[in-house]
């Protein structure tokens, strides 16, 4: 086979440094002295827009391999590597806050004013990184939507309603969680045995209560009511039609059989099988964990450099911005996995067939 060389390559040619280092051009010299830190400003959110590309080209990836009926084992891992990617890369959006905030409130306000109606909130690849993971419009807070109405244009639009129409990887998990198997084999009924043992556990708890000398009546009659509120959540998720109006309330996103595979998989962590599912489910949570914390960072970021002035192209600045953080985040049904775990000492005894099957059992001949 001919296989010839490709022609040499420049490093400045394979990486275009003279297209890439003249792509910052300083609106305050435009019309006047240049504002020293408007060129920082630039930076930053030109590097942030190249690291949501790699985070997109990473997580479109991953959402690839979950639209396949199966994920072989030998995908999976590769699929924890590129989260585990995105969560690295997100570590450097929060480290170029520190960055910015080098700026002082003062150089800010001298261009500042420059940039109207210009926003980060029309950072069409920051909204695809949402869409990805789960965001949809009805779930934004009301600001959020106005302003997806009239900062984003027409193209735009329909762009970020085609992606929020595609399976995200909330959607996509579900799905891949619906599908396990392990909790119906034979005669054994996993569920029956985890409700009962919960029972138990919260019986014990209300026995403790009751007969503590140390509270007073009225901390007992609370602790009693927390104690019965506790059993009744845990009594909803066992029971198909209660979780499904909690979801159908918003209290959930995942399917009922999806909710109950993500924490079998919480409970059975230490099962070999569950290894590589169980880092899925925590970089998931880690990732938009870290959203939420960029968010604020930006959020303080803004009130220290605007105070309560408006943002930039006229949002409502360190306001806005809170409101996105409270409702902007994916996956709160695994956030709330710990309300149900039981101690290991307590959790009900899988059949041998199950935790051979966990345990990648292997038997000669």
């Amino acid at each position: 086979m001919d296989r010839r060389l490709p022609p040499p390559i420049h490093y400045s040619e394979y990486l275009r440094l003279n297209e890439l280092l003249n792509c910052q051009q300083l609106e305050s010299q435009k019309y006047g002295p240049p504002a020293h830190d408007e060129m920082l400003f630039i930076i930053t959110h030109q590097a942030y827009e190249l690291w949501f590309k790699q985070a997109i080209h990473e997580l479109e990836s991953v959402q690839s391999e979950f639209l396949s009926p199966t994920i072989p084992e030998s995908k999976f891992g590769q699929v924890i590597h590129r989260l585990q990617r995105v969560r690295t890369i997100q570590s450097l959006w929060l480290m170029q806050i520190d960055v910015m905030e080098t700026m002082t409130p003062l150089d800010f306000l001298e261009f500042r004013d420059l940039l109207v109606p210009a926003s980060g909130f029309q950072s069409l690849q920051f909204k695809r990184i949402e869409s990805l993971l789960g965001v949809r419009r009805s779930q934004r807070a009301s600001a959020d939507r106005d302003f997806i109405a009239s900062r984003l244009n027409q193209t735009e639009q329909a762009q970020l309603a085609q992606w929020e129409a595609e399976p995200s990887l909330l959607d996509l998990t579900d799905r891949w969680l619906a599908r396990m198997p392990f909790l119906e084999i034979g005669d054994f009924r996993f569920w029956e045995h985890y409700g009962n043992a919960v029972r138990e556990m919260l019986n014990n708890d209300r026995r403790i209560i009751e007969f503590n000398p140390a509270i007073s009546e009225t901390q007992r009659s609370t602790q009693l009511a927390g104690n019965q509120a506790t059993l009744q959540r845990f009594e909803a998720i066992l029971n198909a039609q209660s979780f499904d109006k909690l979801r159908s309330d918003g209290e959930f996103r995942f399917s009922h059989k999806g909710f109950l595979a993500a924490l079998f998989t919480h409970l059975y962590r230490d099962q070999p099988m569950f290894h590589l599912p169980f880092r899925y489910l925590t970089l998931l949570v880690e990732i938009d964990e870290c959203l939420t914390q960029w968010r604020m960072r930006h959020a303080l970021m803004v009130q220290r450099m605007l105070g309560r002035k408006v943002g930039t192209g006229g949002s409502a600045g360190y306001d806005y911005l809170q409101q996105t953080m409270l409702h902007n985040r994916v996956f709160m049904d695994l956030y709330s996995m710990s309300t149900f775990l039981l101690p290991r000492s307590a959790l009900p005894q899988l059949p041998q067939q199950v935790t051979e099957a966990l345990g990648f059992h292997f038997s000669k001949g």
